[in-house]
């Protein structure tokens, strides 16, 4: 059994380091070759030993499943495929005694089209109370053939599904994925009560998808590009949403992380301000290409949009969207779109791995919390889903052209010479693991010096333990092009060489941690980044 470590009881989340559970891909505990929650439980120890301070999971309740979790039906209750709600509360506690805080996820945008509600709406019929939950609309056009507005979707495909009574409803996701009404008083009053209930059972926070996403312009007027303020993103009444939600989360001490998606800094920022959400997560930075002037103004952007509210910066490589840092880094463009993702994109394992291993040293040093994705911490690239079983439906919405997300969320590798890598005991997987994927596993890399998992641990052990990282002041320094070089303070420093040869170190005492060895001279490989102390 790991030691637990001391956990922080002031603003701990200002500079932690979060680890984001994907529960049907972390590990399988009763055979049936789904994540669940007892294969987390048996791995709490393994997460000790990494040193993260919390665990995010992402949706853990009620669901069919047709988005991976993000279309709940029963906000109180666990899927039947990952445990009960006993158990969930039995892990919360075992963290806990652990050191390790618990963060649940929470989709206010939508339901799922089997929610209560849902049903109720679809069964009451138009002009009925139980349709004013959700967005239900006459259609346009002589007989209401045509949805009543233009907009576009987060997914490929319609926003508006009609049902046989000829009415609507409005789902900016899958027709699964009903939108729900923010502008009805019991739709707040619900969210607020689930906040309770889990902020009652010891969950530490709470992370907001979709957030700017929930207020909808109340007359549905049809979407114009260009033209502010958007008809559903990032409506001025969101605030007093989120302002309501933040005394309840004051009330237990609870933290929220928002996700939101905006190119506007300052309307960003408004969403931090003290009485509303804590933090937000960063995806300049996630999508941002492995370039040092590119990285640099990431960097500088998001420092300078944080500071005028106090709050944290957030840092991330990769999540359970997104193509995984190993394989984005090795290709010729190292950044990352959704509108770009495609089949067969040439990358180079090596030229990756080597650039991924350096991108966390960078990402550690940065002032402020990280969150890291499930199976970064092995160096695991993207893999290529065999089409006859690939499930995401963002794959199946763009008519086959977008390979899905199912890549970066494969089973993880836990014994390099168990069945099914020893991510459970029984069935295979329910996304299959690739050849090689043995060559990841835990175990395997717990025994190697040089590993992608023992550099992580030593990473994490040598934040917690050594003064000058997490949160606080960060200075640039001079440095050659192509070299991003600063310092925190006492007298820690980072180094990240993105230029095309060796170059040398500034003056220091000692070498703390090195992505990769030194040359024999002493200098600074290419796509090498280390940590001093001058």
């Amino acid at each position: 059994m790991a030691a637990p470590h001391s956990p922080r009881t002031d603003d701990w989340w200002r500079d932690a380091v979060i680890y984001q559970v994907y529960p049907r891909s972390f590990a399988d505990g009763d055979g049936d070759g789904t994540g669940d929650l007892a294969g987390v439980r048996a791995r709490l120890p393994y997460l000790a030993e990494l040193g993260v301070d919390a665990v995010w999971f992402t949706p853990w309740y009620a669901s069919p499943l047709v988005d991976g979790g993000y279309d709940v039906s029963d906000y109180r209750s666990i899927d039947p495929a990952f445990g009960t709600l006993a158990e969930a509360e039995k892990l919360i506690e075992e963290a806990a005694e652990l050191g390790i805080r618990v963060i649940v996820d929470i989709v206010p945008n939508h339901v799922s089209d089997r929610h209560p509600w849902f049903r109720a709406a679809l069964e009451a019929g138009p002009g009925s109370p139980e349709r004013e939950l959700f967005h239900f609309r006459p259609g346009r056009g002589e007989r209401g053939e045509l949805p009543p507005n233009n907009w576009p979707s987060q997914f490929s495909g319609p926003t508006w599904t009609r049902v046989p009574d000829g009415e609507w409803y409005l789902h900016l996701f899958t027709p699964e994925q009903p939108d729900l009404n923010w502008a009805h008083p019991a739709v707040r009053q619900e969210h607020e009560e689930i906040l309770r209930f889990w902020f009652q059972r010891g969950v530490a926070g709470v992370r907001i998808d979709s957030a700017a996403l929930l207020v909808k312009d109340a007359s549905l007027a049809d979407f114009e590009e260009g033209v502010d303020p958007h008809p559903y993103i990032d409506q001025d009444e969101l605030h007093d949403v989120y302002r309501a939600w933040r005394a309840i989360a004051d009330e237990y001490g609870a933290v929220f992380v928002g996700e939101v998606w905006l190119p506007d800094t300052e309307r960003f920022a408004r969403y931090l301000r003290p009485d509303e959400l804590h933090t937000a997560f960063n995806f300049n930075f996630l999508a941002c290409p492995w370039e040092p002037d590119r990285l640099r103004r990431s960097i500088d952007d998001t420092l300078a949009e944080h500071a005028p509210v106090g709050a944290p910066a957030t840092w991330v490589l990769c999540n359970h969207d997104v193509t995984r840092t190993v394989t984005r880094y090795g290709r010729a463009d190292t950044s990352f779109d959704f509108a770009k993702k495609t089949f067969g994109t040439p990358t180079d394992l090596r030229l990756g791995t080597r650039r991924a291993r350096a991108a966390a040293l960078l990402t550690l040093a940065l002032p402020g919390s990280v969150y890291l994705y499930q199976g970064e911490e092995l160096g695991l690239p993207e893999a290529e889903v065999p089409l006859d079983r690939i499930q995401d439906p963002m794959h199946f919405r763009s008519g086959g052209v977008d390979p899905g997300r199912d890549g970066c969320r494969i089973p993880l590798p836990w014994k390099e010479d168990a069945p099914w890598c020893g991510f459970g005991p029984g069935s295979e997987p329910w996304l299959p693991q690739p050849e090689g994927w043995r060559a990841y596993a835990v175990d395997r890399q717990s025994a190697e010096p040089d590993s992608m998992l023992r550099l992580y641990r030593e990473a994490l052990l040598l934040r917690r333990s050594v003064p000058g990282f997490g949160d606080g002041a960060m200075t640039w320094l001079p440095a050659d092009n192509g070299v991003l070089a600063f310092a925190r303070t006492h007298g820690v420093v980072c180094v990240v060489n993105l230029s095309d040869h060796p170059v040398e170190l500034p003056p220091y005492e000692s070498l703390l941690l090195a992505s990769g060895p030194l040359d024999a001279e002493g200098l600074l490989p290419r796509d090498t980044a280390v940590w001093l102390r001058t």
